[in-house]
């Protein structure tokens, strides 16, 4: 399993932010993820976040809303996305998934722990539990050596940001807005205060995520964040070439490129 700790440790020895991309498993089908999360990784991303695709989500924007219907449309399954983790973990990046509980829940927390870890997945990215209602997966979690990785959102106040800090492996979430996931003309001026009192939290990686979508928004928020995370542009690109599975690889790849060139200017 590769170290989610030890890509944020490189990418600081390099002097820059980590790159974090997330599309959701089976988008535009089980195989076409696989492939797209690949290039991805061949181009610049240091960290992969891949989507448990869920129907009632609370963080997800219109535009991972319809690559998840799309996912759901074509049949993905709970252990699909196993399937798509273990074939992106191969590549040796650190690959995680980001997933409502209920889905987690309904597979069995410990038989979930189980797999992901034998498909050398890195760890578990949940927006909707938050560590003081989440034992049962800190619990399995540590167990298996994966990654805990909870949200902080700029209204939280700074006790529970301690706590969320203190209970996160591998790195702190930190959402720069207050609502859904989507491209954003501007970044959000709450991203940085926000990195910065979980910063003097503790020594956790924080990554900042939603809104960031070309090489120029990265290489602002690199500037304060140890991470930047992109996922709707990620997605637009492929959304973009229904009917062409090249043309969308190509573009998905140009802009992973310009993200990544922009983490190191940041």
């Amino acid at each position: 399993m590769a170290s989610t700790t030890t890509a944020f440790e490189k990418a600081r020895a390099e002097d820059r932010a980590a790159l974090v991309g997330y599309l959701p498993a089976g988008f535009p089908s089980v195989d076409g993820s696989i492939a797209a999360l690949r290039t991805m990784v061949e181009a610049g991303c240091d960290v992969i976040e891949i989507g448990l695709p869920y129907s009632d989500p609370v963080m997800d924007g219109p535009t991972i809303q319809a690559a998840a219907q799309q996912a759901l449309e074509r049949g993905i399954r709970t252990r699909d996305v196993i399937d798509v983790v273990q074939a992106v973990a191969e590549t040796g990046v650190p690959t995680l998934v980001m997933t409502y509980w209920n889905p987690v829940e309904r597979y069995g927390v410990e038989r979930w722990a189980t797999d992901l870890a034998a498909a050398g997945g890195a760890g578990l990215i949940t927006p909707d539990i938050t560590p003081d209602h989440g034992g049962a997966w800190s619990a399995a979690a540590d167990a298996h050596d994966l990654d805990k990785v909870f949200l902080v959102a700029p209204s939280s106040t700074d006790e529970r940001i301690a706590m969320t800090s203190a209970a996160s492996r591998g790195f702190v979430y930190a959402a720069a807005v207050m609502g859904v996931t989507g491209a954003r003309e501007a970044t959000s001026d709450l991203a940085g205060p926000l990195v910065a009192r979980v910063r003097a939290s503790g020594d956790i990686p924080v990554a900042v995520g939603i809104g960031v979508s070309t090489g120029d928004q990265a290489a602002e928020v690199a500037g304060f964040a140890d991470g930047v995370i992109v996922g709707s542009a990620f997605v637009r690109a492929l959304l973009d070439h229904p009917d062409d599975e090249a043309a969308g690889l190509a573009a998905l790849r140009t802009l992973t490129e310009d993200l990544a060139g922009g983490v190191r200017r940041g």
